[in-house]
């Protein structure tokens, strides 16, 4: 399967899945501007998990990808375990999507 695909599937389910935990979990101050912001970091981070290949094994590289992409929303909603772990967790989902269902040059 091509790989873009891939990414942008698992960006998109990432991204549901985030908006869906910030809707319903206990921030006091949910705003557009604030699902919009967890939407496309997670969304990027399916993207790059997918793709990235840093010649290490591509679990890994997608969990680095996604605690890379993942510090800024952290820094700036002061939520360190909460956006960094589920930033790791779905790079490493994707870059195991990425294993799975592409086929990479590398």
């Amino acid at each position: 399967m091509n790989p873009l695909l891939v990414g942008v599937l698992c960006g998109v389910v990432f991204g549901i899945a985030d908006v869906l935990m910030t809707v319903l979990g206990a921030h006091p101050d949910v705003s557009r501007s604030m699902l919009l912001q967890a939407f496309t970091s997670r969304f990027a981070i399916g993207i790059l998990g997918v793709n990235v290949s840093l010649g290490i094994d591509r679990v890994l590289a997608g969990a680095l990808a996604g605690l890379l992409i993942s510090l800024p929303d952290a820094f700036s909603l002061h939520s360190y375990v909460g956006v960094l772990g589920t930033g790791i967790v779905f790079g490493a989902i994707a870059g195991w999507a990425g294993n799975r269902w592409t086929h990479h040059r590398d």
